[in-house]
């Protein structure tokens, strides 16, 4: 059945269509027979009890340069009008973003969000990845110079990350001397008002950083993201490049463990990050990416198979 989707995303024109994972989503989900409306998050409004949002009609296709044609803008009731909406704004994890969840958790009950915004602004991906420490490399939060030296005592060479970033972005690899630490707390500390978080350094990333994608609970692939070259940082988006690859025995453990509360949760699309084949870092649960490569190394389709959990969740 054709379905009304609104895709609450950044604007159009700036995404690369060679890798975005919500284009290739729309795509899909075009393909299907569903509508599509495009709006971003900073158009939602509320009042009376409906929230809607001036959003446009939109047609994408593959083409670099031409890849949409949106309509004119009209009123969109996001309750009564849409039956999905994806919401897939890139972070930060703001409280502009924390807002959104806000206002979209009001129609949650009419029109089916992707991913839950409840269970979106519950689960950071650094705070939630906290409920499984028994899957973790040794982990502090705080904002203690004090506490975090003495981390780096026990633990040698530390890696210090904001709480809520994202991207690989403010990622710094601190030496077991701790040369720079007290500066770099400091700095931390005049930028973001919330704790950080210092996690012992894996020299295991050396050899990648795995992001492996869960549909409803469920494995649906998997790739290695390798660091570029005088990097720690993996990340696509800086600069690291990605190979096919296979999980471990302790990587299928892991996932057998966040399933089930994935699907309790309503997390339907979720990209996770393992470090050699077994520490866990990250829960990506508010836009995670990385499908298209997935795909690309694996001949799988896993848009498709985001859409059959949607479809089967209406």
């Amino acid at each position: 059945m054709p379905l009304t989707v609104a895709v609450q995303m950044d604007p159009l024109e700036g995404i690369n269509i060679a890798s975005d994972s919500t284009f290739a989503l729309m795509l899909a989900g075009q393909a299907r027979g569903h509508r599509l409306f495009h709006y971003t998050a900073d158009a939602l409004n509320h009042s009376d009890g409906r929230v809607w949002a001036r959003a446009h009609p939109v047609t994408v296709q593959r083409r670099p340069g031409n890849h949409f044609i949106a309509g004119d803008a009209v009123r969109l009731d996001l309750g009564d009008e849409a039956d999905v909406v994806l919401m897939r704004q890139d972070p930060p994890f703001d409280l502009g973003y924390i807002t959104a969840t806000h206002l979209l958790e009001r129609i949650s009950d009419r029109t089916l969000v992707v991913n839950d915004p409840r269970e979106v602004r519950n689960a950071p991906e650094k705070v939630w990845v906290l409920d499984y420490a028994r899957f973790m490399p040794p982990t502090l939060v705080t904002r203690d110079v004090d506490e975090a030296r003495a981390f780096l005592a026990t633990h040698g060479a530390v890696v210090v990350k904001p709480l809520h970033g994202n991207g690989g972005k403010a990622i710094f690899k601190i030496e077991a001397d701790g040369q720079n630490l007290s500066s770099l707390i400091e700095v931390f500390n005049m930028t973001w008002r919330e704790p950080h978080m210092v996690q012992a350094f894996l020299p295991g990333v050396a050899k990648g950083d795995k992001r492996i994608v869960l549909v409803d609970g469920e494995i649906a692939g998997a790739i290695n993201r390798l660091p570029g070259e005088g990097e720690i940082r993996s990340n696509l988006a800086v600069g690291g490049s990605a190979e096919a690859t296979t999980l471990t025995p302790r990587e299928h453990e892991i996932c057998e463990a966040l399933g089930p509360e994935l699907r309790r949760r309503g997390l339907v699309f979720v990209g996770i990050d393992v470090i050699g084949g077994e520490w866990l870092t990250e829960i990506n649960v508010t836009s995670p990416t990385g499908i298209v490569v997935i795909d690309r190394f694996n001949g799988t389709d896993t848009a498709a198979r985001i859409w059959d959990a949607i479809e089967a969740r209406l």
